[in-house]
């Protein structure tokens, strides 16, 4: 797996268009928090009870469809659960996995919020609200 930092994630997607972008974060940071514009949702964990979702690698798999060399770029909110999730998509043989370094909402300040340091919506980049 490759980390890229947000705004190299966001050149990567823009020079390959054939590339699977996935926000793995939960429904309600989806929807109410914001995510990339064009970035797809397969949630990684979900509440109530913030378990796997046992369905995830197929989702991913099925939205990869038949081509097996598509790059997926995986995004959440600090880039933890998107690392996690590629693991697991490494472990059951997809190739071509990038994470977004920092996420979207990027890592805690000294003041404990996050958007101030770094990030997807820190750097400016694309993003959109349900």
């Amino acid at each position: 797996m490759k980390h890229l930092l947000p705004k190299a994630a966001f050149e990567m997607l823009q020079k390959s268009p054939d590339a699977l972008f996935i926000d793995v974060r939960s429904e309600m940071e989806f929807l109410f928090v914001g995510h990339p514009k064009g970035a797809l949702h397969v949630g990684w964990n979900d509440g109530p009870d913030w378990d796997v979702n046992p369905h995830f690698v197929g989702e991913v798999r099925k939205l990869i469809g038949s081509a097996s060399n598509r790059p997926v770029v995986l995004i959440c909110r600090s880039g933890k659960r998107s690392q996690e999730a590629g693991e697991a998509l490494l472990q059951a043989g997809i190739k071509h996995i990038y994470n977004v370094a920092h996420g979207f909402e990027g890592d805690l300040d000294e003041s404990h919020h996050r958007g101030t340091v770094n990030g997807w919506r820190f750097d400016g980049l694309p993003w959109e609200q349900c």
